[in-house]
């Protein structure tokens, strides 16, 4: 149990760091008091800001001592609440922002190391400068920070090809719940020296560490891509044309988008200057964007083969590639615009869930109905990232409900989601993290040992539970969830 922090913590904090590193004042606080769906909200004593390592490690040292909570912090993104404090006032708000350099990046060697607070847009136009490019990229990448990209593990749209975060975190630094600095970035390709400490640390949501910085994969920059929205009948037809793109176009294919008609319809409907890609409506759609380096020819003839192949066979019904990169992006803006376009439309409970790659296709057919009977009124949008296995299953209110529905009823939908992706066998956060809006879930239908397990390590690595407490981690339950 952590305490409120005293005067004289604050003091000499506020010493410590300065006019720019710390802060009482509620307007400062405010914003970075509510997460960015503003479905949670806190409060915090005070707001640390330091700039270097150091400071994070003296910050942590003493807030250690007097058992005072820290919440970490980065652009604020986070869409399951995971950095934003409980409503008690008794935390510190530790803002990793002021930590945004990039401390070197490589051609000759592919490796970025940038700060906790470098704003992903930065790292990518900095790999573009040296004729490189980090492969992640998210909606949020404008506001989205290095080190909450790390500690949640982060996805988005180029997974297939790249795989997530965890992926491509080469190395890291962080602070440990004591102060101690743990100096992991160095980038080995072989070093079995026990535990994983770089990758215990990527996904644990600041509750077993502070990042403070990271060695990143860099990859070489697209020298020309090809973008095609395809119509089809089904997710069934999708995969298959998956599999038809692996065969003809191969790693050449970085993302693969499925889309439902009903989600399109919301875009053009709520988000001016979109328009429908194809002359007709389809029940699916799927948009695929094939790249090549510089020093590789276009994907497009390969790109365009394939699909000429899968309208002769009937894997699709219709196709369209990009003519000029204005229609790429127009396309991308269409798939980028759905959760802008839901939130116009109305309150939804918002699923981020996995399952195998092979099982999907039956999975959001199966499940779709089965929510609407189940809860009258509903309606279902599954979108995203098929070729991972997962998708965005999001549960539209029914007409006329108001703002407070995803916590009142839609809670039961929610639970009723999670029951059926744990009877297929997959996850309840593939990409978005626990934070706070998942904890419960994760405590009831968790697999036991995963949940002992993770309750041990945060107890050996955070014995005071300072480090941003009430997230990803479920509290203690029956004495069978204990570790002996």
């Amino acid at each position: 149990m952590s305490n409120p922090p005293s005067s004289s913590l604050l003091e000499e904090l506020g010493r410590r760091l300065g006019p720019k590193g710390f802060t009482r004042d509620p307007a400062d606080l405010a914003p970075w008091l509510k997460d960015w769906r503003k479905r949670f909200s806190g409060a915090a004593a005070a707001m640390l800001s330091p700039a270097s390592t150091e400071e994070v490690s003296d910050i942590v040292r003493l807030c250690a001592e007097a058992r005072v909570a820290l919440v970490p912090q980065g652009g604020n993104t986070s869409m399951a609440g995971g950095a934003t404090p409980d409503g008690s006032g008794d935390a510190l708000l530790l803002s990793l922002r002021r930590m945004n350099r990039i401390r070197s990046i490589s051609a000759e060697s592919n490796i970025a190391v940038a700060e906790a607070g470098v704003i992903l847009a930065d790292l990518h136009d900095a790999a573009g400068a040296v004729g490189r490019r980090f492969p992640l990229t998210l909606g949020a990448r404008g506001s989205a920070t290095i080190g909450g990209l790390v500690s949640t593990n982060a996805g988005g749209t180029q997974v297939l090809r790249f795989g997530t975060m965890r992926g491509l975190v080469l190395g890291i630094e962080a602070v440990f719940a004591d102060g101690t600095v743990f100096n992991g970035l160095a980038p080995l390709k072989k070093d079995n020296r026990g535990y994983d400490l770089r990758q215990l640390l990527v996904g644990a949501e600041g509750t077993l560490g502070i990042v403070t910085a990271a060695s990143l994969k860099l990859v070489p920059a697209i020298g020309a891509r090809s973008v095609a929205w395809i119509g089809l009948e089904s997710p069934e037809r999708a995969l298959a044309l998956l599999g038809l793109l692996d065969n003809a176009v191969g790693d050449a294919v970085e993302s693969f988008e499925l889309v439902p008609q009903s989600a399109l319809d919301l875009v053009l409907r709520h988000v001016p200057g979109t328009r429908t890609p194809l002359a007709d409506a389809h029940p699916w759609h799927v948009l695929v964007e094939a790249v090549a380096p510089m020093v590789a020819p276009s994907p497009e003839k390969a790109l365009s083969r394939a699909l000429g192949a899968a309208l002769e066979t009937g894997v699709i019904d219709d196709a369209v590639i990009a003519a000029s990169e204005a229609q790429a992006e127009a396309f991308w803006r269409i798939r980028d615009s759905i959760s802008e376009a839901e939130k116009a439309d109305g309150p939804a409970a918002k699923h981020d869930l996995s399952v195998e790659v092979s099982v999907m296709p039956r999975f959001m057919v199966e499940a779709a109905p089965a929510v609407e009977a189940r809860f009258p009124g509903t309606r279902v949008i599954a979108f995203g990232h098929l070729g991972d296995g997962n998708v965005h299953f999001n549960v539209r209110a029914p007409a006329g409900a108001g703002p407070e529905w995803p916590e009142g009823e839609g809670a039961a939908v929610t639970s009723f989601v999670h029951d059926l992706v744990v009877a297929a066998g997959g996850s309840i956060s593939a990409e978005h993290g626990i934070g706070q809006m998942r904890l419960a879930e994760l405590a009831r239908l968790g697999d036991p040992a995963r949940l002992a397990a993770m309750r041990a390590i945060k107890q050996a690595l955070d014995p005071h539970g300072i480090l941003n407490p009430g997230k990803l981690v479920p509290p203690f339950g029956p004495a069978q969830d204990r570790l002996a």
